[in-house]
């Protein structure tokens, strides 16, 4: 009786009663369950599912450089380059008082180093090879806002000026250098001791920027690399120094994050997604044997939708939804140790043109999020993710106009990462969709 009265205040702070009616009529069904004498639960009503793609993602200003490309047994061909425009806090070489001593001194080598930052996808323990490229276009955006997308590409130069070949070691407190090519970092060298490059407007005069290209032969993983943190390191040395001196250094760096994005790209050619129409359309789980699909850095997310929730408020003259449970389950054998599950899903409010208007919220007005349940069984059963939607279905039902919100799922790092995951939807064989609506007469 106490856990009665607590439901029914709480559902007095929220309820508010509407006047228009829905034609139709809505039947509970036979496999709602009776919690009390006003409280039922419903677990018939229809879920809809699809899956979207978002025209663009903003990838710059993440501080993360995503580098390399896959192939994905289920979504197709993944695929990330990145760019960057590098300065330096100064533009001179070591001066110890004698404007004439930096004659003295001579090139030696260029490197570009990176910086793990733990975040990996992908089989790991084949080799990644990538190349440096030089930019011919500056790293300016085409459109009149300050973002660079997953889409967005500059142009440039089809010399390598370095290339690598080596396994990754992602979780490691590590880096990995890259040399570059000798007559690039002479050449600039020599524009810095000419004071030729004095500044950074005529240092990207000269260096626009670069952009790091994976090979697609071999590679089956996608690394991130710490912006803030990687850096190109110019080496020199006097003239003839000794053996035990050590060298003089500059380092170049993505000091303004801004002007570093990653183009992710994803081919799905051949795929069960290769007919995923434009960013305003869906294609239905249907379509899709009883699946969506969610994929960071390509814009791919999934679409919920609850057609027929306003036909709720035929149940009784007074009632209110007062919770709601949503639980997706991932598709067996879609997730392994190289496709890991993501531990939550984040969840917006979307319209009939699969734009977001809202992130998801309760009736505390906190962000909800799709909690992932870790504990298998020995048929996987109980693992997925659980959305509280109680509060956004009771907004659904008593909704005046005839439009409807969709809920939309995404994974957490969107912008800056390639994982993915494979949802079941009401109609599908092993991982069904289920709702939970707990209804209240009063």
């Amino acid at each position: 009786m106490h856990k009665f009265i607590l439901i029914l205040l709480f559902v007095l702070t929220i309820f508010s009663c509407g006047t228009d009616t829905d034609t139709g009529e809505f039947t509970v069904g036979s496999d709602y369950l009776a919690l009390s004498n006003k409280v039922i639960m419903i677990d018939t009503v229809t879920v809809e599912m699809s899956t979207i793609n978002f025209d663009s993602l903003a990838t710059s200003n993440h501080g993360r450089i995503l580098i390399g490309n896959y192939d994905d047994p289920i979504f197709g061909k993944v695929k990330s380059d990145s760019y960057f425009q590098l300065s330096a806090s100064s533009y001179a070489l070591n001066n110890t008082g004698s404007d004439t001593e930096a004659v003295n001194y001579v090139f030696d080598s260029i490197s570009m180093i990176l910086k793990y930052d733990n975040y990996y996808y992908g089989d790991t323990t084949k080799v990644q090879t990538f190349n440096i490229h030089r930019l011919t276009q500056k790293v300016k955006p085409n459109t009149n806002d300050s973002n660079f997308y997953n889409n967005s590409t500059l142009t440039y130069d089809s010399q390598s000026l370095g290339t690598i070949s080596f396994k990754p070691r992602p979780t490691e407190k590590d880096s990995i250098n890259i040399r570059m090519n000798d007559e690039f970092g002479s050449a600039l060298f020599q524009k810095i001791k000419k004071r030729e490059v004095t500044d950074f407007e005529s240092f990207t005069e000269y260096l626009k920027g670069l952009v790091l290209v994976p090979e697609t032969s071999n590679s089956a993983n996608v690394i991130g690399f710490s912006v803030s943190t990687s850096k190109v390191r110019m080496y020199y040395s006097k003239y003839q120094a000794e053996a035990d001196e050590v060298p003089f250094t500059i380092d170049f760096t993505i000091a303004d994050a801004t002007k570093q994005f990653n183009s992710i790209s994803l081919d799905k050619t051949g795929t069960i997604l290769q007919n995923l129409p434009i960013s305003s359309s869906r294609l239905s789980s249907t379509a899709t044997n009883n699946q969506g699909f969610i994929q960071s850095g390509t814009g791919v997310a999934c679409r919920i939708d609850f057609p027929n929730i306003k036909q709720f408020k035929n149940i009784s003259t007074n009632g209110a939804i007062v919770d709601a449970k949503l639980f997706l389950k991932p598709v067996n054998n879609s997730y392994s140790e190289k496709y890991p599950l993501a531990d939550s899903l984040s969840v917006y409010v979307g319209d009939n043109l699969n734009r977001i208007s809202a992130t998801l919220v309760n009736s505390a007005n906190s962000t909800v999020y799709g909690i992932l349940n870790k504990k298998s069984d020995e048929f996987n059963e109980n693992v997925g993710y659980t959305i509280p939607i109680g509060n956004f279905l009771q907004k659904e039902m008593l909704k005046q106009s005839d439009s409807r919100s969709s809920l939309i799922l995404t994974l957490p790092g969107i912008s800056q990462s390639v994982n993915r995951i494979v949802l079941g939807d009401q109609k599908h064989l092993n991982n069904k969709i289920q709702l939970k609506i707990y209804y209240i007469s009063y």
